[in-house]
């Protein structure tokens, strides 16, 4: 039986992994991402600032304009210290940040020990939406390496089947 995955790449890095889906897990959020993903996304990607080892995709706002399930998002499986491998989508309201009027949806791909989701504006839970597969932890965790040494990327998202 064939489930649902996150298929995630960069060029210049060589990433490239799959990422399972956890529907049974964060239901509301991985339907928020599997919508988003009708159609494979680029995303730009930095390596993040606060959280650790991690490369932080935040969702532009003009690719969920008029998106009608671009709403609150609850936290489920939720975590404030994300494991290798964990795929982990965050959601912060409008005005919450700096004052942003839209809602902040980020994709975070954590690939090494000691994440946490610690921000300017204090801990925030998110959601572990998906896990790269164990055999391809290494790989990830050299590439998004790179990414970190090279700066900001495009991250291209899209579903697959494994």
């Amino acid at each position: 039986m064939s489930q649902s995955a996150i298929h995630i790449t960069e060029p210049r890095s060589g990433l490239s992994v799959v990422a399972p889906l956890l529907p049974g897990k964060a239901p509301e959020n991985v339907a928020f991402f599997t919508q988003y993903l009708s159609e494979p996304r680029v995303v730009p990607g930095i390596h993040a600032m606060w959280t650790g080892p991690e490369i932080s995709c935040p969702i532009p706002a003009t690719q969920l304009e008029g998106a009608a399930y671009a709403a609150a998002l609850p936290a489920e499986n939720a975590t404030v210290t994300p494991q290798p491998g964990d795929i982990v989508l965050s959601y912060v309201p409008a005005r919450m940040w700096g004052g942003s009027p839209n809602a902040i949806f980020d994709i975070g791909l954590f690939y090494g020990p000691g994440a946490r989701l610690l921000f300017p504006i204090g801990w925030l839970a998110g959601s572990v939406i998906a896990q790269v597969r164990p055999e391809e932890r290494e790989h990830f965790a050299a590439a998004c390496g790179i990414i970190r040494r090279n700066g900001g990327c495009d991250v291209t998202f899209s579903l697959t089947e494994v």
